[in-house]
């Protein structure tokens, strides 16, 4: 029976908001602490202490080197020492050196408000490899303005926290003076501090007084109140035009970063005054019809837009973007949706009241009962009691009058629903009733917290879009926007194009895959991204002789469980394993709440059977839905039992499929330690800067914890390949660390013990010493795919990681130190490409999208930098997102070609399935750790969330936090070794 190709797990092609970075003031950026420098070798200095967060966008530039030839076998391992810059600018403040034995990491500081020398990798020529091709690209070229560009400081008394309100008093501003003390410039303003205009204004400082209306008095018909403030103008600065023009155009390697922001503003700001603005989006409910997602929310269409520094010029990024927004509904039936029920007729329980409330917290609402008054208020809270019971004083004398009383003899309002609690506005010692009825949700309140499974799957529909109709909405968004009406683009002297960016790429060939010498097919070269199973044997399959399975599930019967099993071991055979046709011990059943004792049960019967030989494989039968039961396990399994565990749904149970239990079959080899494929180029020793030497590579991710979860600590991953040339057997290693810290702290840290004094560790040396012990050779060369990584940040973790790297390998032998390739992957961007011509079914897949292994190295991507995009998976549905690959530091000296055949054939070694995947191995399953090893600290978060008995051990002081990270669970050794994460 043929087997269809497998999809790949957890592989989706969604649009997924990245969280928005505040912008940079044009003012001197504070500079980041230098690391210290590598001395000696084995505990000296302890782990570098990280530098403070950066959330701002802004990018440090990289010098140029000379073109290098074609791919060729460097067998020298000789590191690179990086060329001087040349023309580097003179930087007040001093430069940031980070000096390692023979290399020398030099890298400019940010000062007078522009990003100054990085020295990232310079772009080494273009690639050349692949079949040839024209994509289009959602970016709209943009003419560079002639006019030089001015910053003022804007000082608003007395000071207001809302954007919108500042927004409002320039713009009062604007239109009061604008022909008379503005000179008829019209400035463009980012809501805070910054105002900018195309020429001077006649005057270096000013003070105006401005008048505007409260916005949440609410008063229709009638008087309004008025508030009065005065604003202050400075001269701050002048953007130099010429600098840009020179940066874009590959004469310098320094970005002016502060005239791209300001032509950033320019180009927002009558957005901003049509529509609803998150981060870099724009959202309203009139670009298409809002589609409910349940329980209150809906979804609202917009677009994301960003101005960007490119080989062709100066870009617009364009594209579609969905968000969940709180319906603008009555009160009441916003939480009869919330609930899912009548709230008229049936009283609310307690878990009611507090769903109510984490729904209706910081809401804004405003008022109904009274006629011309329309007045906002944010909800504080929720009442404990109902209406019907609810006193307050009225005067200093205490006098107490009810809710219901209040509303009928001031408003003649009537409130019908009295066993239904109040909403509490305004401050705890002052508290405001507002009956449920008498109130109404504020539109336009985007929803921050996390979506459930339903609404999530309602909002993917709506984003989910084939690339031709996201073309088209993209051009029509283009259109509408009408950029050549824009006054402040007119003001600016900014003209953009309607059209698509036409884009040279290249297809690159898929790679030949080596299967076992025993199968049908010993090797195969996968068509469109895929291939299948059929014929094939795992390369490498393993042998599981010891098992037992445990089931969770009450609709399994024994049989039902045995017979399921009977399958999955057969398909294990047939795929090229060896597996024991008997468990260990009769399948157990088991509550899910009992899955501690119930694992104990387990393995130490099954220990007591075998005479002390550790289980080699535990299969686990879930209910479909499982809540908490899934993690726990993974928990119990990994960091206190040492097992290898496998999880099954239910559904997956009854309704075999053998295209599912070949796919676990797959991740049971890696788990037990086997390969099932590896690029034939590998083991002949033919990958460019691969083969010729042991290397290394390794993948690492940071994830961060859920809005809203504000004491929950950040994890880190890493992994890296374990065989060489194979490269694809991959160890992982986690660790906890400060809230949304990005810079990975246990790479390399040192501490002192009692007996052995300063003693070395971290990840990278954990990971480099098993790659020794695996292979029997020591790496003498490290690539390093760094995930998640936003532009902002590429500078401080480029210099706080590699100095890690660099101590790890010190630590471990004198003058060890390989060359580094550093680069970064990038999947939360909105690049998009397009096919030429989408009714050329050759040149698409079969979902419409463009061919995998597409490459663009040219007209979009980085002006002087080492960057590509790559879209080297097959679309499944929606318009694919290409990886872009930053390659900030390179002291292997890849080529262009080298670097991308490398990235796009490893993405065919995904262990999980028989698809090229959409980012690179390593950094996916630096992914998959992060994720599994959040898991293994929920329970504590649980029980402790502040609780008087709560213990923390303080393991790091992070950068500026200076707060205790509780630390995960230790892996066990067995698991550590193997692709538990898989």
């Amino acid at each position: 029976m043929p087997i269809r190709p497998m999809k790949e797990t957890s592989e989706t092609h969604l649009l997924i908001k990245p969280k928005p970075l505040p912008k940079p003031a044009v003012q001197n950026a504070k500079l980041p602490p230098t690391p210290p420098t590598v001395a000696a070798p084995q505990g000296q200095a302890s782990s570098p202490s990280p530098p403070s967060k950066n959330r701002s966008r802004r990018r440090n530039r990289g010098g140029r080197k000379s073109d290098q030839g074609d791919v060729c076998m460097r067998p020298s391992s000789r590191p690179r020492k990086p060329p001087p810059p040349q023309n580097a600018p003179v930087v007040s403040g001093g430069s940031e050196i980070v000096a390692v034995n023979n290399h020398q990491m030099q890298m400019g500081v940010r000062g007078g408000g522009s990003s100054k020398n990085s020295n990232f990798a310079p772009r080494p020529g273009f690639g050349q490899l692949g079949t040839k091709c024209i994509v289009k690209a959602n970016h709209f070229l943009a003419d560079l303005p002639t006019k030089d560009l001015n910053h003022y400081d804007v000082t608003i008394t007395p000071e207001v926290s809302s954007k919108s309100v500042n927004r409002a008093i320039i713009a009062e501003l604007v239109r009061l003076y604008k022909e008379s003390d503005l000179g008829t410039r019209l400035p463009a303003y980012d809501g805070r501090k910054s105002l900018y205009t195309a020429g001077e204004l006649p005057f270096t400082w000013k003070e105006f007084t401005v008048k505007i209306f409260d916005e949440d008095d609410g008063i229709i018909n009638g008087p309004r109140k008025e508030r009065s403030y005065k604003v202050a103008i400075k001269f701050v600065a002048r953007a130099n035009m010429h600098h840009l023009g020179e940066f874009l155009a590959g004469k310098r390697a320094d970005g002016p970063q502060e005239a791209l922001q300001i032509l950033d503003i320019v180009l927002r700001e009558l957005s901003v005054k049509r529509f609803c603005p998150v981060g870099r989006s724009f959202f309203s409910p009139d670009i298409r019809t809002p589609q409910r997602l349940g329980e209150g929310l809906q979804s609202w269409c917009g677009f994301y837009q960003s101005i960007r520094p490119t080989q062709m010029g100066l870009s617009l990024n364009i594209d579609m973007a969905s968000a969940a927004f709180i319906e603008p509904l009555p009160v009441i039936e916003f939480v009869a949706q919330l609930l899912g029920k009548d709230v008229l007729s049936k009283p609310l329980s307690d878990s009611d009241r507090i769903k109510i409330k984490k729904g209706l917290r910081g809401v804004k609402v405003e008022v109904t009962h009274r006629a011309n008054v329309r007045r906002k208020y944010r909800v504080a809270g929720l009442t404990t009691q109902p209406t019907r019971e609810l006193m307050f004083p009225v005067d200093e004398n205490s006098t107490m009058k009810s809710v219901i009383e209040y509303f009928q003899e001031m408003y003649g309002f009537t409130i019908q629903h009295t066993h239904l609690p109040c909403l509490q506005v305004g401050n705890q010692k002052k508290a405001s009733y507002l009956p449920m009825e008498a109130c109404k949700i504020v539109e336009g309140q985007r929803y921050t917290k996390r979506l459930n499974e339903k609404q999530i799957t309602a909002l993917l529909k709506v984003t989910c879009q084939r690339p031709r109709d996201r073309e088209n909405d993209i051009l029509k968004t283009v259109q509408h926007n009408a950029y050549d009406q824009d006054p402040y683009a007119k003001e600016f002297g900014i003209n953009i194009s309607e059209k698509l960016a036409s884009v040279e790429a290249r297809i690159l060939p898929a790679p030949w895959l080596k299967y076992h010498e025993n199968g049908k097919e010993r090797d195969c070269l996968p068509q469109v991204g895929q291939w299948n199973m059929m014929n094939k044997k795992m390369i490498n399959g393993m042998t599981v002789s010891r098992w037992a399975c445990v089931n969770f599930s009450r609709s399994v019967q024994e049989n039902v469980a045995r017979g399921f099993c009977n399958e999955l071991g057969q398909m294990c055979e047939v795929s090229g394993m060896e597996f024991n046709p008997e468990p260990v011990i009769p399948i157990y059943s088991a509550r899910p709440d009992q899955v501690e004792k119930a694992l104990k049960h387990v393995y130490h019967t099954a220990m007591n059977k075998t005479k002390g030989k550790e289980l080699e494989l535990l299969l686990a039968i879930l209910p479909d839905n499982n809540g908490s039961l899934y993690g726990d396990l993974k928990r119990i399994c990994e960091t206190e039992l040492g097992l290898i565990s496998q999880c099954c749904l239910t559904k997956h149970v009854f309704k075999i499929s053998k295209q599912y239990l070949a796919n676990v079959s797959l991740k049971i080899n890696v788990k037990m330690g086997g390969r099932n494929t590896v690029l034939l180029d590998a083991i002949s020793c033919r990958i460019p800067l691969v083969s010729d030497i042991p290397t290394i590579i390794f993948g690492a991710d940071v994830t961060h914890p859920e809005n809203g979860e504000e004491s929950s600590p950040s994890i880190a991953a890493v992994v890296a390949s374990q065989d060489w040339p194979e490269v694809t057997k991959y160890a992982g290693l986690v660790c906890a660390q400060a809230h949304r810290q990005e810079l990975i702290q246990d790479l390399y840290k040192t501490w002192q013990d009692p007996v052995r004094g300063t003693v070395s560790g971290g990840m990278i040396r954990d990971l480099l010493i098993s790659f020794r012990k695996a292979t029997g050779q020591k790496p003498l060369r490290i690539i390093f795919y760094r995930d998640g990584v936003s532009e902002g940040q590429f500078y401080q973790v480029l210099l706080y990681e590699l100095d890690a790297i660099r101590k790890a390998c010190a630590s471990l032998e004198p003058n060890y130190q390989p060359p580094v390739t550093f680069i970064v992957v990038q999947k939360r961007h909105h690049t998009r490409l397009f096919a030429n011509n989408h009714r050329d079914k050759s040149s698409t897949d079969r979902s419409g999208n463009i061919l995998p292994g597409t490459v663009v190295d040219t007209k979009i991507c980085h002006p002087t930098e080492f960057d590509f995009y790559l879209c080297s998976h097959a679309g499944i549905q929606g318009t694919s997102r290409p990886a872009h690959y930053h390659v900030l530091w390179d002291e292997n000296n890849f080529t262009a070609d080298g670097i991308q055949s490398l990235t796009n054939n490893l993405c065919y070694t995904y262990a999980r399935c028989t698809r090229s995947v959409s980012v690179v191995p390593p950094a996916y399953y630096a992914h998959l750790a992060a994720f599994r090893a959040r898991f293994y600290m929920e329970p504590e978060i649980m029980q402790d969330n502040g609780s008087p008995g709560k213990k923390s051990t303080k393991t790091t002081t992070n950068g500026d936090h200076g707060v205790g990270v509780k630390p995960l669970p230790a892996l066990k050794e067995n698991v550590k070794r193997v692709m538990f994460y898989c």
